[in-house]
């Protein structure tokens, strides 16, 4: 079997031109081109994995590390890095963290492991003075779904304020006032802030904050349902609800029907995310959108223009989320 240096050798040019060549990340001439397909054609030599790395330095493998592999939500994120990714020739190693801080950094130490030539990383547990320093390492890191200052070159964010604001203020214009919220965890960061969007219609419509209508959820829809079942076991005279993440809103739909109330006519609902199964439960969810996909395309592309010099690429780094409006939120009952 031929081998990579016998190609160099039989055309007279450097293992590195092989190699730019083989991996079309630099340009070479046409001349030097050619002389590299035609030894590589006479020796019948077809480039392995193998062989790019050694001529290269590069393994051509990406390490991805999510929360978890369930959800339409991860699902979307790595459709966007993969295709991307696969696009221009490379592959992608995965692995799951599943909001443990333990897990995450075995995770991201297994991937550090495989020679992968750079991480895209979602992380939730691990803190940020651990995210500095795995962007100070030799592998190049870049980070879903967060923002740290000192790493900001590193980071693909939405803006999760905005994003709570958009969902509350959807059934503010409406007419309602007696608002239920069910949050995210208290530890993660894009719960928090979709909190504080939340708080700030609230104060932008002059209505007082009150602890009593907020339960705190786990973005499944098992704390959808739980903060539902608090709201009617406490009597509290909600009209609308705004739930930090759709799985949460499919969640607390379902309880409000079981518990016989009409949607939209006696709770109006508004979700976050816009996962796939929004636009098919019954009433149709009103969301915000957070352009996971599009996130994940973005991050893959740093990776292709910052590691393998694909200079031609434009990064954008801040995702404003929008409202898509549909059934599940109606003006309020007089």
């Amino acid at each position: 079997m031929a081998t990579i240096y016998q190609v160099s050798e039989l055309a007279g040019v450097s293992l590195a031109t092989v190699s730019r060549v083989m991996n079309k990340n630099a340009k070479v001439s046409e001349k030097s081109t050619k002389k590299v397909l035609d030894a590589m054609a006479a020796l019948n030599y077809r480039p392995s994995s193998i062989a790019q790395s050694l001529a290269s330095n590069r393994t051509n493998s990406v390490g991805l590390m999510v929360t978890g592999l369930s959800g339409s939500f991860f699902g979307q994120m790595m459709a966007g890095i993969e295709s991307t990714l696969r696009k221009a020739k490379k592959h992608v190693i995965i692995t799951t963290g599943h909001g443990e801080e333990a897990r995450e950094k075995e995770g991201i130490e297994f991937l550090q492991s495989r020679d992968c030539d750079a991480l895209i990383i979602h992380v939730e547990a691990v803190d940020n003075e651990y995210l500095i320093e795995l962007c100070n390492s030799d592998i190049p890191v870049y980070i879903i779904g967060c923002y740290v200052e000192e790493i900001k070159d590193h980071c693909i964010a939405l803006d999760n304020e905005l994003g709570g604001y958009l969902a509350t203020k959807a059934v503010l214009v409406q007419g309602h006032k007696n608002v239920g919220y069910i949050s995210g965890p208290s530890n993660k960061l894009d719960s928090q802030h979709r909190l504080q969007g939340h708080r700030r219609a609230l104060s932008e419509f002059n209505i007082n904050y009150n602890d009593d209508y907020v339960y705190p959820g786990n973005y499944l829809d098992t704390g959808g349902r739980d903060g539902m079942r608090s709201f009617m076991k406490n009597k509290l005279p909600i009209t609308a609800l705004v739930c930090a993440n759709d799985e949460m809103a499919s969640g607390a739909m379902t309880y409000a029907r079981e518990h016989n109330l009409m949607l939209p006519h006696d709770l109006s609902v508004v979700g976050f995310d816009n996962v796939i199964f929004a636009r098919h439960i019954h009433p149709k969810l009103t969301t915000i959108e957070n352009p996971v996909y599009e996130m994940g395309t973005m991050a893959a592309n740093m990776v292709l223009k910052n590691v393998y010099q694909h200079t031609d690429l434009v990064i954008e780094q801040e995702f404003k989320p929008t409202l898509i409006v549909r059934q599940s939120v109606a003006p309020i009952q007089n």
